[in-house]
C-alpha cells in the first residue's frame, strides 16, 4: 500500500480513537446528574455500569470473528455509529433498571467500536513497523481530556438530554467522514509477521511459558484499565460527594487524568528509549498508586486534583507496553487476550468500586486503583526480563 493511503489511515484511525474518547468521556461527566435523576444508590447505579460491562464482555467475544468475516474497518464504522446513537439514550431513564438496559447497549457498541479500531491499528503498525501504537492511545485520551472538559463547560448551561443529544449529532458526523477513508481501503498487509515465537518448533514447555506471560501482561493490562474505568465513572462523584465541588470543578478531575495520561502517551516513545519496558512498567505503577492514594485520600479539591493528574501520568504508558508485548510473544492472539482482559478491568471495575463504595466509602473504595496499580508494578518485576524481551 503507497505511504500516502497509509497516512490517510491512520488519520482516519486515530479519528476513530479520540471519537471514543470524547463519546465516553462525555457521558461519564453526566453521571453524577443520571444518578439523581434516577435516584440511585451508589450500590444501583454500580449494578447499572454493570451493563456497560455485560455488553461489552458480550461484544468483545463476539467482535474479533466478524471483523475476521467483514474486516475490522466496516465493523469499526458500525460499531461507531451504534456508540454514538446509544450516548443519548441514558437521560432517557428514570430508574436504575432501565439505566442498567440502555447501558447495555452502549457497553456492547463500546466493547464492539474498541476491538475494531484495534485490530486495524494493529495491522497498520505491522504494515509501517514503527512503534506507533501509543499515538493511537494517546489519540483516546486527548477525545477524553475534551469531552470531559467541554462537559465541564456547559454542566451549568445545558442538560444531561440536551449534551449527549449533541454528543450523538457529532459522532454520527465525524463517523461519516473518517469512515469514508476507512472503508476505501483494505486492512493493509504487513510485509512479514516476526512476532511468533511461540511456534511449534520452540517445544511445549515454551509454549505453555509463553501463554503464562501472555496472561501475566494481560493482568497488568486489566491493572491499568482498572484505574482509568474508575476516574471516568467515579471520579466526578468523588469530588462532587466527598469534597463538596462544583458540577464544573468535578468534571475537570477527568480531564485532568486524561490530560496527563495524553502527555504522557505522547512521550511514551521517548520514555521506552530512556527506560526501557520493564522500567517503564514499574516506575509507572508505583507513581500511580502513590498519585491515587493522593487522590482519593486528600482533603481538598485541588489536593484530588493533583493526585488523579499524577495517576494519569503513571498509568499512561502501561496498558500499550502490555498490549505490545502480549503481541511480541503470541501474535494476534496475544494482542487479543491482553485486550480483553485490559478492557475488561476498565469496564468491570466500574461495578466493584460501586459496591465497595456501599459497603464502605467511595474515597476508600478508590483506594483499590492504587493497590492494583502497585500489583501491576510488582508483576513488571517478575516479568522484567521477558518486558525487556
Amino acid at each position: 500500500m503507497p505511504g500516502r493511503e497509509l497516512v490517510g489511515l491512520r488519520v482516519a484511525i486515530t479519528a476513530f480513537f479520540a471519537l471514543d474518547g470524547f463519546i465516553f468521556s462525555g457521558w461519564v461527566v453526566r453521571i453524577p446528574d443520571i444518578k439523581h435523576q434516577t435516584h440511585a444508590s451508589a450500590g444501583a447505579l454500580g449494578l447499572a455500569l454493570l451493563g456497560v460491562s455485560a455488553g461489552a464482555v458480550l461484544t468483545m467475544m463476539l467482535t474479533g470473528r466478524l471483523c475476521r468475516r467483514y474486516g475490522s474497518h466496516p465493523m469499526t464504522v458500525v460499531w461507531m455509529v451504534v456508540l454514538a446513537l446509544s450516548v443519548a439514550l441514558p437521560p432517557l431513564t428514570h430508574s436504575a433498571l432501565a439505566l442498567g438496559a440502555v447501558l447495555l447497549i452502549f457497553g456492547a457498541a463500546y466493547g464492539g467500536v474498541n476491538v475494531s479500531f484495534n485490530a486495524a491499528a494493529v495491522d497498520l503498525v505491522a504494515a509501517v513497523r514503527r512503534p506507533i501504537m501509543p499515538s493511537f492511545h494517546a489519540a483516546f485520551s486527548l477525545g477524553g481530556m475534551v469531552g470531559a472538559g467541554v462537559g465541564g463547560l456547559v454542566a451549568a448551561h445545558l442538560s444531561a438530554t440536551r449534551h449527549l443529544l449533541g454528543i450523538t449529532v457529532l459522532g454520527l458526523l465525524v463517523t461519516a467522514a473518517a469512515g469514508r477513508s476507512l472503508l476505501r481501503h483494505e486492512p493493509p498487509v504487513p510485509p512479514g509477521d516476526d512476532r511468533e515465537p511461540m511456534a511449534a518448533g520452540d517445544g511445549r514447555a515454551a509454549r505453555v511459558a509463553g501463554r503464562w506471560l501472555v496472561v501475566g501482561f494481560g493482568l497488568v493490562a486489566l491493572c491499568d484499565a482498572y484505574g482509568e474505568g474508575a476516574m471516568a465513572d467515579w471520579g466526578a462523584l468523588h469530588l462532587k460527594q466527598d469534597l463538596t465541588a462544583s458540577a464544573g470543578t468535578a468534571a475537570a478531575g477527568y480531564a485532568c487524568f486524561a490530560l496527563a495520561m495524553t502527555a504522557g502517551r505522547l512521550s511514551g516513545t521517548a520514555l521506552l528509549g530512556r527506560l526501557g519496558r520493564a522500567r517503564t512498567v514499574i516506575a509507572g505503577g508505583a507513581v500511580a498508586a502513590l498519585g491515587m492514594l493522593l487522590g482519593s485520600l486528600a482533603p481538598s479539591v485541588w489536593m484530588a486534583l493533583a493526585g488523579f493528574a499524577i495517576t494519569g501520568l503513571g498509568l499512561a504508558n502501561i496498558f500499550p507496553v502490555a498490549i505490545e508485548r502480549a503481541g511480541a510473544l503470541a501474535g494476534a492472539s496475544g494482542v487479543a487476550i491482553a485486550s480483553t482482559l485490559g478492557y475488561g478491568g476498565m469496564l468491570l471495575g466500574p461495578p466493584m468500586i460501586g459496591f465497595m463504595a456501599d459497603w464502605f466509602s467511595l474515597s476508600t473504595a478508590l483506594t483499590s486503583v492504587a493497590a492494583l496499580a502497585a500489583v501491576a508494578a510488582l508483576i513488571g518485576v517478575a516479568t522484567r526480563r521477558a518486558l525487556n524481551g
